[in-house]
């Protein structure tokens, strides 16, 4: 499946998580101290997110579009779910 080919590839999903959680728009330098990763990753994953439509680049930098933050919400059970898992596998 595409969509879980790139949401698996390296610091996408940490990208998204970031942008999530933003007031507004990110700068690359801000969502790069943000996701702690080199300029090389993130480039790649902005462009590989771009190109989905999940983020766009506004005036002032990053933003999840509508797609991105629908994305986001169903997500988020799943992120519910890998916390209980976690605590239960440190067991």
């Amino acid at each position: 499946m595409v969509l879980l080919d790139l949401l698996g590839r390296r610091m996408a999903l940490r990208i998204m998580w970031e942008l999530s959680k933003a007031v507004g728009p990110m700068t690359f330098r801000d969502l790069q101290d943000a996701a702690e990763t080199n300029p090389s990753v993130l480039n790649a994953r902005l462009k590989e997110l771009r190109e989905a439509r999940i983020i766009s680049h506004e005036g002032e930098g990053y933003v999840l579009t509508e797609t991105g933050h629908s994305l986001s919400a169903t997500l988020k059970p799943l992120h519910k779910w890998a916390g209980a898992w976690a605590q239960v596998a440190d067991d």
